[in-house]
């Protein structure tokens, strides 16, 4: 399950003349990345500063926040994590009905923490299209209204405005030359297209990969649905381009319960971050990379829904990995990538300040392998160093 976001690129290709402009400079991405969402329904949601040390130790620099949680902009402050931020759907309505409704929010909750907290995106809402349709017809206004108090506090080319949008608004996905978007929706699509390329913007796509394969009842192959490579035999092939797609990052996706395993979150997420850092691109788009944000940062034990609705999260609320993803290779991204963690003790009578300086040691110059530095004879005793990367 991920978001993607800051690329005019998201499926291979959509019959809507509306979808991109390969004139833009902007539209070919130079460095994609790897970010990750945070939601906050936890019954036991750590400290925004508790959030931000976890952030750092894991080298995340992308986040995407769910509202405005001013706690959590200013732990952010000064951390360099570039930071999208959501005007929460029950908020949209009151957004697009009213500019100055629009520029109070941004005064309250931009300006106040910009530029110490590196906003970069404003996001509004989330799926509005389809799970808030009163709001519909507003939402335009809404990012028109956010981008005029952005302008008007000379913010408008450092921050810019867009809303995820679910991939159900895509029909006919496979073959993906015959994608295209609901045409029910035109009336809202066409004006915030333009709005987006107008402003240098993007457009943000929520894909769901294991409810999508859940509902195609084994028509898509497991390994398909989870970046593992395929023999050319196993491809699927668009009989109007003849282009191989390999896997379901390079069209809409098309996981049963059996298949929600630790294992395949781990398999699907690390080959995710390995194609998206390589640029690998689609079969149509090659080496254009698609920056993505992974859902998500902390298993949600109070969101609605079904069980696996709760159980997304890379790490659960004490900062302990759920699976460790296998990076190697794909750059800084997520410190936790390894199996091999290693615990380490400090022997009797070992001085205080002297482990502290191996600690700060092991915990500065080394990246790669997590490092649970304890103090005490057994590693269950209190930590009292950091959590952080290390070459051994």
């Amino acid at each position: 399950m991920f978001h993607v976001s800051k690329s005019k690129l998201v499926l291979d290709n959509l019959s809507f003349k509306y979808w991109c402009n390969y004139n833009d400079p902007d539209f070919f991405v130079a460095d994609a990345f790897i970010g990750v969402n945070i939601g906050t329904d936890l019954s036991d949601m750590p400290h925004p500063t508790q959030v931000v040390a976890l952030l750092k130790a894991q080298q995340i620099r992308h986040v995407r926040l769910f509202n405005a949680e001013p706690a959590m902009l200013t732990a952010l402050a000064n951390t360099g994590i570039r930071v999208t931020v959501a005007i929460p759907n029950e908020q949209v309505l009151g957004v697009g009905q009213s500019n100055s409704t629009a520029a109070n929010w941004v005064s309250r909750n931009i300006v106040a923490h910009y530029p110490a907290t590196n906003i970069t995106t404003i996001a509004i809402g989330s799926e509005v299209l389809t799970t808030l349709p009163n709001a519909a017809p507003v939402l335009v206004n809404a990012l028109k209204f956010i981008h005029s108090a952005l302008l008007a506090s000379n913010l408008d080319r450092q921050i810019k405005v867009s809303t995820p949008l679910s991939s159900s608004i895509i029909l006919d996905s496979f073959p993906p030359s015959q994608a295209f978007f609901n045409r029910s929706w035109n009336p809202v699509m066409v004006p915030m297209l333009n709005f987006l390329q107008s402003t240098g913007s993007f457009l943000m796509l929520n894909i769901y990969p294991y409810y999508d394969y859940m509902q195609s009842n084994g028509v898509i192959p497991l390994d398909y649905a989870l970046f593992k490579p395929l023999p050319p035999n196993k491809e699927a092939v668009d009989a109007n381009t003849l282009l191989h797609y390999s896997n379901v990052g390079h069209q809409k996706v098309v996981p049963n319960e059996p298949d929600a395993t630790v294992d395949n979150a781990n398999t699907y997420n690390s080959n995710l971050i390995r194609h998206i850092l390589n640029k690998t691109g689609t079969p149509k788009h090659p080496r254009i990379a698609v920056s993505t944000y992974i859902y998500e940062l902390y298993n949600e034990d109070m969101k609605s829904g079904p069980i696996s609705e709760k159980n997304w999260g890379l790490f659960d609320a004490n900062g302990t990995p759920i699976y460790i993803l296998h990076l190697t290779g794909s750059g800084l991204v997520l410190a936790n990538d390894t199996m091999n963690q290693t615990y380490c003790t400090a022997k009797d009578g070992a001085d205080e300040k002297m482990l502290q300086a191996a600690l700060d040691w092991a915990c500065g110059p080394a990246r790669w392998i997590v490092l649970l530095c304890c103090k005490g004879k057994t590693a269950t005793n209190q930590m009292i160093g950091c959590t952080c990367n290390i070459r051994i």
